[in-house]
């Protein structure tokens, strides 16, 4: 898992053509505005990363193979949140359950049995190391 760093200096821009109905159709709208999307997808520069998944383990939160993730390490984890997490020398993206009895990483792939939930014991090296902000979808 490698981490691609977001740069401050070059934006990413393009023109948005509008707004585009999901119900019935409207006709089209000759509004243009511009849209930075690093200003849109990112809070804090200096501590987010794009992460692509490898692996299947988060489809059921829509996390699919070759999926670009936004994770920002500058966020408090919570209960629930999705993050990229450091245990015993690997990395991995899991759900992070924090209860009154501890931490499990639990996966999210309902069709496959062979992804169990990861219980976090005071002996391991861990550390959740940043929360997941966006999912890039491939189309």
């Amino acid at each position: 898992m490698r981490p691609y760093k977001i740069e401050d200096s070059s934006p990413i821009e393009s023109d948005i053509m509008g707004s585009v109905k999901a119900g019935f159709p409207s006709p089209a709208e000759d509004v243009r505005e511009k849209l930075d999307l690093a200003k849109l997808l990112v809070r804090h520069s200096a501590s987010t990363f794009f992460f692509r998944i490898d692996g299947v383990s988060m489809v059921d939160a829509d996390m699919d193979e070759g999926d670009i993730i936004i994770v920002d390490r500058a966020l408090e984890p919570y209960d629930g949140c999705k993050a990229v997490c450091f245990i015993d020398g690997e990395y991995t993206v899991k759900k992070v359950e924090i209860g009154t009895t501890g931490i499990i990483l639990r996966p999210c792939n309902d069709h496959n049995t062979k992804y169990r939930p990861i219980p976090v014991s005071p002996d391991d090296d861990f550390m959740v190391w940043g929360v997941v902000t966006y999912v890039i979808k491939k189309a």
